[in-house]
């Protein structure tokens, strides 16, 4: 007859072999205590939400002493950080498209003459507005700034334009994104978050399925080449994930009214690079994880970096130095510019390949080493 009282001695006993299968599950128990580890120090130190020090250039047509005071007052401020000065609009428009600089403030010609007639000349900042949240609190301020930086070289005869406030007149000019709709940024994201998130998870958990099934022996007596078994895993997959890219495109287009300006033949060309990178880190985590469970947590201790870090839910700008570097690594980021890029500015091939060439880099670097570890697990 089974004892249904309650024994000390039993508790104890299960207590101490869940504690001995911790202590041999040595990559579960290092996730449980990585991930929490990993979210305080991201949220803590690496997130925020008021970009400072943002990359900015000048186009400048007039050397006078208001357009010199201007670009010091901006190059001492935390919100602009100056640093190149072009030569022309179609340098300026260039920069912009690329993503490589956030602002770009236009000085006309004769700036300081009009200022000195009392004209109230024209004063443009051109803005990338792809990401709404990047460049909100930097154009708040720039009027304020441009107008105190102002106010100290108004005096004497010219004490009435600093009391009317009407020196300069400056104009905001938000590209790609004029209204700061929040679907234009998060929509196209979504398509690089969506497949990080499918690709490494699906992809590390059946294979791992075969592993624990039993039938990837079958795979070890047939002369497959590990190169071949790793491709081959890899096909269907990619179908997939272009699935998944028409689907949010289609839903983009008709729900979210999200304009698409670029190419759509160019965006499922270079979708390819960034779906095979993903299913590149599956693979390779499939063949560290002895089970499903270790397969999951390691895909989620890959996914959440690459979900903070990218520019999706926080201004990359914003981040630390040591975080950007971090996040320059992961593919999800270079694939949010270039997504936003082709959609939102309608970006060629050549300006989304600075984007395109470090996920080749990372898709060849992880598809090494995965290749590797395949070979060892095989043998």
């Amino acid at each position: 007859m089974k004892d249904i009282h309650f024994s000390v001695h039993r508790f104890l006993a299960i207590v101490i072999k869940e504690f001995i299968q911790m202590r041999r599950d040595r990559l579960t128990f290092g996730m449980m205590i990585g991930i929490p580890i990993l979210q305080l120090i991201l949220f803590g130190y690496a997130i925020n939400s008021d970009p400072k020090h943002l990359p900015t250039a000048i186009l400048c047509a007039d050397n006078g002493i208001f357009s010199r005071t201007l670009v010091y007052s901006m190059r001492n401020s935390d919100y602009f950080a100056v640093d190149h000065v072009v030569q022309s609009e179609k340098e300026a428009h260039r920069l912009l498209a690329t993503g490589k600089y956030q602002f770009i403030l236009q000085i006309p010609e004769d700036f300081t003459r009009r200022i000195l007639r009392g004209e109230c000349p024209g004063l443009v900042l051109l803005a990338d507005a792809t990401d709404p949240s990047a460049t909100s609190n930097a154009i708040t301020a720039i009027d304020r700034l441009a107008r105190e930086a102002l106010d100290r070289d108004l005096k004497g005869p010219l004490q009435h334009l600093r009391m009317e406030r009407n020196a300069i007149d400056l104009r905001i000019h938000r590209m790609y994104n004029p209204e700061g709709i929040t679907q234009y940024n998060i929509v196209p994201g979504l398509m690089g978050v969506i497949l990080t998130m499918t690709m490494v998870m699906i992809t590390s958990l059946a294979i791992t399925r075969e592993r624990e099934r039993g039938t990837m022996e079958n795979l070890l007596s047939t002369p497959a080449h590990p190169l071949e078994v790793m491709i081959g895993k890899l096909v269907p997959y990619i179908l997939v994930g272009y699935v998944q890219v028409c689907l949010i495109l289609v839903a983009a287009q008709f729900l979210f009214e999200v304009p698409m300006l670029g190419s759509l033949s160019l965006l499922l060309a270079a979708a390819i690079v960034f779906i095979a990178a993903n299913l590149a880190v599956g693979i390779t985590v499939s063949t560290v994880a002895t089970n499903q469970l270790q397969a999951v947590q390691m895909s989620f201790f890959f996914f959440l970096p690459s979900l903070l870090l990218s520019g999706f839910m926080f201004p990359f700008r914003g981040m630390p130095t040591w975080a950007q570097a971090i996040g320059q690594i992961l593919p999800l980021t270079h694939f949010h510019r270039l997504v936003r890029g082709i959609l939102l500015k309608g970006n060629t091939p050549e300006e989304i390949l600075p984007h395109l060439l470090p996920i080749s880099v990372f898709l060849m670097t992880v598809l090494f080493i995965g290749w590797c570890r395949y070979r060892q697990t095989l043998d």
